[in-house]
């Protein structure tokens, strides 16, 4: 039984990164962690990701380019307010502008530098660089 199917996911594919493969198969899927997956594809983390249906659940191939160094989930989920993001980019990122953190808000889940942006806190769940 997993406990946390996001950190599963996020470890597997941090292994598989230190192991130079090409792709790694996430199961099960969710919800979250394809909203996870499509940010760090947006932000050149990993390559493409497709969703396979097999009636369990089903699961995620997604393609590694090499360029993710370090990920992983935040626990527990500290709640931030929309001027304490500076605080978390100095706990979680190696330097200021290097990398991401990803959160749930109110207006769905986005990196960090959206949040600021719209001007919204939320809670914090991964980061990235």
């Amino acid at each position: 039984m997993l406990n946390d199917p996001l950190a599963t996911a996020l470890s597997k594919i941090l292994n598989a990164e230190r192991r130079s493969k090409k792709e790694v198969l996430i199961k099960p899927a969710s919800k979250i962690i394809k909203t996870v997956l499509t940010i760090m594809n947006e932000n050149q983390f990993i390559g493409g990701f497709e969703e396979i249906e097999d009636g369990k659940g089903g699961f995620i191939k997604v393609q590694l380019i090499g360029n993710l160094n370090k990920c992983g989930v935040i626990k527990p989920r500290f709640s931030t307010k929309k001027n304490e993001f500076e605080k978390w980019e100095k706990r979680y990122l190696p330097a200021k502008d290097l990398g991401l953190i990803i959160v749930s808000t109110p207006r769905g889940i986005i990196t960090h530098l959206q949040a600021k942006e719209k001007n919204t806190g939320g809670k914090l769940l991964v980061y990235c660089y």
